[in-house]
């Protein structure tokens, strides 16, 4: 029999000092924010992805605390792997033909507008179903490879180089990373379990349930389920599960799903893995004769044109001025004047949009003004008013007066929130 979820909520009112301290992930104020052109553009920013995966089987492990489980993720060091990734994003955007799609990628697309850019080409994952392929060699050799219909897109890492390549349009993308740091370079997006679940642990402390919930099987891997919830009223995040390998502690798959119900907003997970070294022609690459190649900028040049260093990943969404879940947007670097309401998983970013409020009408130009107000409700209250665009994750209000506040909360939340601001 699998063991039954844990009694123990890792809370910080239930945990003792030391263990609410080990939970907790200090709260780092966010300065770094993406103000979106629409709720689309919201949306890609801020979440990254999502796959949906049968389970099957329940294995019967030893028994394990919440505590132990989160230990045994954090001391995880698996240095090599090669296997495939399903992931499935459904934010409940509206059906925009496909269009939607080349949105996301515009919305998040370099100046030099290269199509083999991995900050723009990712961004494509937080819309839909994809397949990826990736493989580790240690913190310097990682790919990670997009699978699509006749075509494929890849970001290979081998030593101080980045290269990204869209087989599609024959591009590619050139970068390098520091290597006296001793950082890997990073996906743009949080595009693995790994990833997700690193983010979304950043958003665990008093207001946060967490506890054991069983075992699974993912990929033929016997793991642990992790579930973190929400202690707190009006986030629209419901429970994040994660599978955890039993052996290596490497998170095998990650299922965000909203409270409202419903399936999935983010489901990602592994349907193959091994653990064996990578041929090393894993990591090889050169540029495809009559591709088109641009030179992107050495590592930590990016900061200037605000994208981040070209290394690094984009700000995922950020947990009361942090880099987890729970609020909207975290990082390190942004626009002046931001502030963050509230605490936890019900905290909300408010920065300014150079002083003008949501398009509409004749405002926006006729009949896109109308179809930018389609995707959006009015709404009033002390604040005074304002257009909130939702998904079923990531809501943001764009107030007549040219203010933003995003986060992962009910519109009523926002609308508390910019009274509160007042």
């Amino acid at each position: 029999m699998a063991p039954k979820a844990s009694d123990d909520t890792m809370t910080g009112g239930d945990a003792t000092g030391g263990e609410a301290e080990d939970l907790r992930v200090g709260r780092r104020k966010a300065v770094r924010y993406v103000v979106p052109v629409t709720v689309i553009g919201v949306a890609a920013a801020t979440i990254g992805l999502v796959p949906a995966l049968a389970d099957s089987g329940d294995p019967d492990l030893p028994k394990i605390t919440a505590q132990q489980l989160l230990d045994k993720i954090a001391a995880s060091d698996v240095q090599q792997l090669s296997g495939t990734v399903k992931i499935t994003t459904d934010l409940g955007l509206p059906d925009l033909g496909g269009l939607e799609s080349g949105l996301l990628s515009g919305a998040a697309k370099g100046d030099d507008g290269s199509a083999a850019d991995p900050s723009a080409k990712l961004t494509e994952l937080a819309s839909g179903t994809h397949t990826l392929r990736v493989a580790a060699d240690g913190p310097d050799r990682q790919k990670l490879s997009l699978l699509e219909n006749a075509a494929e897109y890849s970001v290979i890492h081998n030593g101080k180089n980045v290269w990204g390549y869209d087989s599609g349009s024959n591009e590619v993308y050139h970068s390098t990373v520091d290597e006296s740091t001793g950082k890997k370079a990073e996906s743009p997006v949080p595009a693995t379990p790994k990833d997700l679940t690193e983010d979304a642990l950043k958003a665990v402390d008093d207001t946060t349930s967490v506890t054991v919930d069983g075992t699974v099987q993912v990929a033929g891997r016997d793991a642990y389920k992790l579930l973190v919830k929400p202690k707190q009223s009006g986030s629209t995040v419901g429970a994040i599960s994660v599978a955890v390998d039993a052996k290596t502690g490497l998170p095998l798959k990650f299922t965000l799903t909203p409270a409202s119900g419903g399936a999935a907003v983010v489901d990602a997970g592994f349907t193959q893995v091994t653990f064996a070294k990578p041929a090393a022609s894993t990591f090889d690459f050169t540029a495809p004769k009559g591709a088109k190649v641009t030179e992107g900028d050495e590592a930590g040049k990016g900061e200037e044109s605000g994208r981040g260093d070209k290394g690094g990943r984009r700000p995922a969404p950020g947990h009361g001025g942090s880099d987890g879940f729970a609020g909207a947007f975290g990082g390190q670097g942004g626009p002046e004047g931001l502030n963050v309401i509230g605490e936890g998983w019900t905290s909300v970013a408010v920065f300014g949009a150079g002083g003008e409020g949501a398009p509409s009408g004749a405002e926006a130009g006729g009949d896109l003004g109308g179809f930018l107000g389609s995707l959006g409700d009015k709404v009033s209250g002390k604040f005074g008013s304002g257009t909130v665009f939702s998904t079923r994750l990531i809501n943001a209000l764009m107030t007549d007066d040219g203010k933003v506040y995003v986060g992962a909360v009910t519109k009523d939340a926002l609308v508390k929130a910019a009274d509160a601001g007042k």
